[in-house]
């Protein structure tokens, strides 16, 4: 069958990486490589001789290429094109007028029910808005494509399709246009730029269409608006009623992801596509790296969504807890980490000393016999020197038949340990987090039973294997399990600030759940996605930050609905302003990665909370100026900003810019050690510095006075506020304030984090704030 082990790797590892695709020029005797490039035109500039500006696109690529072929047109994100030129085709290409750049394509990875109850939308219907308005929002995903027939995707008690819908369904491999419904309102697919670099898709391994047979791409569609479906659950795991976000809201699904990647070409040709098609929120659950704004696709091509008035919602990477870890980092894309649910899948390790030890797993098979089983280490097992990774071959058969074995996490993929433990005659495994995930438990649909434990459990279970002369052990599996508390915390494997592009401005924007979440999945392939796994599921349950971004899709779906006139940074504010950072313990959200207290760094404004998002009060409002703005305080040239803005556009010689006046809904502030203060909107003097932040606030809610409170931790940091009140008696009424801060010179790698909070007795307006030294 068809399966896509490395996509489901990337997604439940969390590697994301960057590379260049590169592919060698058939027939050229020098063997000079071919690359693919994206090409950014300055449209303006375009000679009169030419009626269309594809002409001029395909006679400028004609200058220099005979050969070359474009890939895509590129009309409402960038303006330009794709195609594949060798380095010094592209260098003489770049040279040309009218070109603003000639940038090589990047190669992008995905970041791979109780969710409803745990947000409270079970309990606050009447707050939000009416069916018929959430089925006006559509909400398009950019991944795996979409398997048509789940019934996440059924479209019961849907009317029309709404009027402003311009996009259509694209027939393909095992994909007809009539797949689509009421509910599945579009599906495209783009692998123009996959197959130059990669060569013709093996339509007997992949759907060349929007079909998914993945299973990321259904998931994370699902997730964000898929309907109600009565009696879901992943093998009796997690029962009850799986439903989206917006339930009523609609979906178009974009393919973009396939098995050997995701490329940045055909990522914007379905950026560009999704904009012509008018969806209203673009959800992408996927990252390379990091590079100025100019040089990133995902970046470019949001920009110009949040220009249309579109959200565009990313996941922040599956690299934590690393700090700069993050990926999808402009400050026009909401960027999302993610939290746990307080719902847990325990299997614990019960040992012959008579020792239990809790465990997670979503294991459903023949159970182990009663009695214990001898027990063994797998790098005792193996004549390989990495043995205790259970890699594949690395196993002695003849030592770990019919024996439970202790794997250690990572390299490989949690489920393929399982599998290799299983092919050597293995009858469990018992898999041990080692210091890289500490006490994080991500549960998975084992091929044989199987538990994974922390860190701190491995190691206890480890000393008992080394001392005693003849261990045994077994698994206990206890099913679901709700109310786990404490809940949610922060995912060890959610990226981290700060933001290494923009000190300025602090990342991630919020958490949302990422792990152990249940959603639509694609019956092409098993739920673990090993190709040994021949069972097939109409729901899956997997983690990371490609499962927590599109809850906060979804959500802003939602607040669309309710306000439609909202624009994105006003969704984005909303959500940010009024998620919680404490428990209702008072208790700070925790990290699971430290087993501490987490931080702004780690869960950014906090915990998402939607029922309080919808009536915030007042928004941090930005429009496409405020972030050109923006860009001309990066001093960024003409030519970078065009690339970005798709226009010409020269910054005010005579204005002052500054990155600390971005209205943005949080304060990240970077103070230098060695050097105090220098900058923009700082000052230094007497051992110390200060910079000066300006914001403004835009009355969505009553009339009222809001007041500010400041809490901060110790007096290393002065921060004040002017004025210390702000009075609104009109409904988008705007009003503005200074925060300045003032901090004492620091060791280097310093931080420390504060709150900022405006409040009228109703609404709490709440900011983060994260002053580091650097």
């Amino acid at each position: 069958m068809k399966t896509y082990t490395t996509l489901i790797i990337l997604v439940l590892l969390g590697l994301c990486h960057v590379s260049l695709a590169v592919v060698p020029e058939k027939n050229n005797v020098q063997k000079k490589k071919k690359t693919t490039y994206i090409v950014h035109m300055a449209k303006s500039q375009m000679p009169a001789s030419f009626q269309y500006h594809t002409h001029w696109y395909d006679s400028s690529l004609k200058s220099v290429s005979d050969s070359a072929e474009m890939l895509y047109t590129y009309n409402d994100v960038i303006h330009g094109f794709s195609t594949q030129l060798t380095d010094d085709e592209a260098q003489e290409l770049e040279s040309q007028p009218g070109i603003l750049s000639v940038l090589p394509e990047i190669k992008y990875e995905l970041h791979t029910t109780r969710t409803p109850e745990f947000l409270g939308l079970d309990k606050a219907e009447a707050v939000f808005p009416q069916a018929d308005s959430v089925s006006e929002v559509i909400i398009g995903v950019l991944d795996t494509g979409v398997w048509p027939e789940s019934e996440s995707f059924y479209d019961t008690g849907l009317g029309p399709v709404p009027r402003s819908w311009k996009g259509e369904c694209e027939a393909g491999t095992n994909f007809s246009a009539s797949f689509c419904n009421r509910k599945l309102i579009g599906a495209r697919y783009f692998s123009k730029g996959y197959e130059a670099t990669m060569g013709p898709i093996d339509e007997s391994k992949e759907s060349k269409s929007p079909r998914d047979d993945d299973g990321h791409g259904t998931h994370t569609a699902t997730t964000a608006a898929g309907s109600p479906v009565e009696g879901a659950s992943l093998f009796g795991y997690a029962s009850g009623t799986a439903r989206g976000m917006a339930t009523r809201a609609r979906v178009a699904a974009y393919k973009v992801c396939w098995m050997g990647g995701c490329f940045s070409s055909d990522i914007l040709a379905a950026m560009d596509k999704a904009v012509a098609d008018n969806v209203n929120v673009m959800s992408m659950s996927l990252g390379g790296g990091t590079a100025d704004y100019y040089r990133d696709s995902v970046a470019i091509g949001a920009f110009a969504a949040m220009e249309k008035g579109i959200l565009v919602s990313c996941s922040a990477g599956n690299a934590g807890p690393s700090s700069y870890s993050l990926s999808n980092n402009a400050p026009w894309i909401t960027t999302v980490g993610a939290g746990t649910l307080d719902r847990d899948f325990p299997a614990y390790v019960s040992l012959g000393n008579g020792k239990n030890y809790s465990g997670v797993s979503l294991y459903r098979g023949n159970a182990l016999p009663n009695s214990l089983l001898s027990f063994v280490y797998a790098g005792n097992a193996s004549n390989t020197t990495n043995g205790n990774l259970c890699m594949m071959g690395s196993l002695s058969p003849e030592k770990v038949a019919g024996k439970l074995v202790l794997c250690d996490r990572g390299v490989n993929a949690r489920v393929q340990k399982g599998a290799v433990v299983k092919a050597a005659g293995g009858a469990g495994m018992i898999l041990s987090n080692t210091a890289a995930n500490g006490e994080e438990l991500v549960a998975d649909a084992h091929l044989l039973p199987a538990t994974a434990v922390g860190e701190k459990s491995g190691d206890s279970i480890k000393s008992y294997l080394f001392s005693d002369p003849n261990p045994t052990a077994t698994i206990l599996f206890e099913g679901t399990k709700l109310g786990i508390q404490p809940s949610p915390v922060v995912a060890a494997f959610s990226s981290r600030g700060p933001n290494s592009i923009t000190p300025d401005v602090l990342k991630p924007d919020i958490i949302a759940p990422g792990v152990n979440i249940i959603a639509g999945w694609s019956r092409a392939v098993g739920p673990t996605g090993l190709a040994t796994d021949l069972r097939r599921v109409g729901f899956n349950i997997i983690s990371g930050t490609s499962m927590s971004c599109p809850h906060v899709s979804g959500l802003a779906g939602l607040i669309k609905a309710a306000h439609p006139e909202w624009s994105p940074s006003a969704i984005r504010s909303a959500l940010m302003t009024t998620a919680y950072t404490v428990y209702k313990t008072g208790e700070k959200i925790q990290d699971i990665a430290t087993g501490k207290p987490s931080t702004p760094f780690d869960h950014g404004a906090g915990h998402v909370d939607p029922v309080s998002a919808l009536d915030p009060g007042l928004v941090y409002d930005m429009n496409v100026d405020d972030y050109l703005g923006f860009l001309c305080a990066l001093e960024y040239t003409p030519s970078q900003i065009n690339i970005l803005a798709r226009r010409n556009f020269t910054c005010d010689a005579s204005k002052k810019y500054s990155v600390t006046d971005l209205n943005y809904p949080s304060f990240a502030v970077p103070f230098q050690t060695a050097q105090m203060g220098g900058g923009s909107g700082s000052t230094a003097g007497g051992g110390g510095s200060t910079l000066k932040y300006t914001r403004t606030l835009t009355n969505v809610g009553s009339a009222g006075t809001y007041k500010v409170t400041v809490t901060a931790p110790t007096e290393s940091i002065k921060i004040t506020v002017v004025p210390e009140s702000l009075g609104f008696t009109e409904l988008n009424e705007k009003k503005s304030y200074t925060v300045t801060f003032t901090g004492d010179s620091m060791p280097s790698n310093t931080n420390i984090f504060a709150r900022l909070e405006w409040s009228d007795g109703k609404h709490i307006v709440g900011s983060p704030i994260a002053v580091s030294w650097t």
